[in-house]
């Protein structure tokens, strides 16, 4: 009877602590503060200088801490697009690697020589802090009205460059301190790096062709297979000596990009899962905290947060984004976002648990830097993007679900047309959808409806569309096409529908007549498409 009540005890108690940080999102979001401070605080308030609760397993701490680090990356892997990160990869991998080097040498720097404290732990401090931290950038991040490159780039060497600092900071940890060389540190981070980037794209990849070709019973089983693709290239970087954060992030990645069935069912569940993991992980690192220390660790804090913010980031920042052009302006956001989070708190404690002189001292530092300065940069980066020029406004795009029909090697499309999209008022017909590919339903005000060739597409419309399989990738280009350029995107987009003698194109030395000929009429209307003076002009 003892241990059941105990167990409701606990089971209640987890509730709560979960109840106050869902509430806690809702209260950052209006005080204008990053959530992961309220959580911190929720774990000080019932840890030892609260409510009582002592927790001092360091062990169990690294477990549960890596494992909620490899859900939050695969929530960010899954949500990002590969259009937007593509351009930016050379950017964002320079960063999370030479960026991190320069980084962690001038905040040792600052460290050995602010601190009076030996190389050793001059070089743990600088290495616990110099990487972003992926749990506070992308809870900030996808809040922010930026520019995409701008948070693509932040985003991707949050998630790349965990894995260089992990290492750095286990080597100068351990015993190994007396032994390796920068070449050894060096080639390991590189063969981590490059076994967990494999790993991952090969589970991504097979993960993907199998649930691309399977009819689950129930759209709730996909997000779980989803979810243990990714965490089977996580657990087979492991085995293969590779990094498994970066293993779980580039499956997230692949699979959030590829044409998965109820896309958007994963997404929702990758989405709270990411909130749960980062709720638990910064709720954890608050219990383990012990607030009577943080006192004497307030200036070392301020001297290695100071000369990490404003020496040792825009340093890297600058030298990293000289190859690419970065504008200054977009430099100096890019520095400032540089947040630090859950993992300085989490790779604080592994010198805790090698029993070095000075492991309590370098996480009472770690621990106040980070909150403190959080505090600081998170509430004043919108202001700041607005005055570096980073702010864009968000264009509402559709958002695709589908599941397979195995019996005729199909697929069900479902969208919704968005306030604000170009396909608002395009007729049916002027879909101009790959062969066999069937605008099978239109759902509006409640009633479902078969549309025929002069149905006009309202917004707040749901479409259900029947398309086969050799074609669905080329009718999700189209929709997104004309929701982003309008009923002329066949056109505007050089774009002819997927297969020979579609509507509108006509094919001549291999050039498109239709289109040259309308943007030389400049104003004349185009047949079959009402309402419409001209093309929309070519930027």
């Amino acid at each position: 009877m003892c241990d059941s009540m105990d167990l409701n005890f606990a089971i209640g108690a987890a509730s709560l602590v979960l109840l106050s940080g869902v509430a806690a999102v809702r209260v950052s979001a209006r005080a204008g503060l990053p959530s992961l401070l309220l959580y911190l605080v929720i774990g000080l308030a019932i840890g030892e200088a609260g409510l009582g609760l002592e927790f001092e397993d360091l062990q169990l701490t690294m477990v549960l801490s890596t494992l909620a680090l490899a859900v939050i990356l695969a929530e960010g892997g899954f949500s990002t697009r590969w259009d937007v990160i593509r351009p930016v990869v050379g950017l964002s991998g320079l960063l999370a690697t030479a960026g991190v080097a320069i980084s962690v040498a001038v905040t040792a720097t600052i460290a050995y020589v602010g601190l009076d404290v030996d190389v050793r732990t001059a070089l743990l401090l600088g290495a616990v802090v110099g990487s972003t931290d992926a749990a506070a950038t992308f809870s900030i991040m996808r809040r922010l009205p930026v520019r995409p490159r701008i948070r693509a780039t932040l985003e991707a060497e949050s998630g790349f460059n965990d894995p260089p600092v992990i290492i750095l900071v286990t080597v100068v940890a351990s015993d190994a301190w007396y032994e390796a060389q920068g070449l050894e540190i060096a080639g390991l981070v590189l063969f981590q790096l490059v076994t967990g980037l494999v790993t991952g794209l090969a589970v991504a990849w097979a993960g993907q062709w199998l649930l691309s070709r399977s009819a689950l019973p129930a759209a709730g089983l996909y997000p779980l297979a989803t979810f243990a693709i990714m965490f089977l290239a996580f657990a087979a970087a492991g085995v293969a000596g590779g990094s498994g954060l970066m293993a779980i992030y580039v499956a997230g990645m692949w699979l959030g990009n590829a044409s998965l069935p109820h896309r958007q069912v994963t997404a929702g569940f990758a989405d709270g899962m990411g909130w749960l993991a980062q709720i638990g992980l910064f709720v954890l690192l608050g219990l383990l905290a012990s607030p009577s220390r943080l006192p004497e660790a307030v200036v070392p804090a301020l001297i290695v947060g100071v000369g990490l913010t404003f020496v040792a980031r825009p340093l890297s920042v600058a030298l990293c984004a000289a190859w690419w052009r970065v504008p200054w302006g977009h430099q100096v956001f890019i520095s400032w976002a540089g947040l630090r989070g859950a993992v300085p708190i989490v790779l604080a404690t592994i010198p805790i648990t090698q029993g070095l002189p000075e492991a309590e001292r370098v996480f009472d530092v770690v621990f106040l830097l980070v909150t403190s300065f959080v505090l600081i940069q998170a509430p004043s980066l919108p202001w700041l993007a607005r005055r570096t020029g980073v702010v864009v406004e968000r264009a509402e795009e559709i958002q695709v679900e589908s599941a397979p029909l195995e019996s005729i090697d199909a697929s069900l499309l479902q969208f919704e047309v968005p306030q604000g999209s170009r396909l608002v008022g395009v007729f049916a017909d002027d879909l101009r959808l790959p062969p066999a590919a069937v605008l099978a339903l239109v759902a509006r005000d409640g009633q479902v409806s078969t549309p025929g060739r002069h149905t006009s597409l309202r917004a707040g419309d749901q479409l259900l569309l029947v398309v086969p399989d050799h074609v669905r990738r080329e009718t999700e280009r189209r929709l997104h096409a004309i929701s982003r350029d309008g009923r002329l995107a066949v056109w505007l987009d050089g774009g002819r529908p997927a297969g020979t003698g579609q509507p509108g194109t006509v094919k001549n030395g291999g050039h498109d007549d239709v289109r040259t000929a309308e943007l030389a009429a400049g104003r004349r209307r185009l047949p079959g498409l009402p309402g419409r003076r001209g093309p929309r002009p070519v930027p």
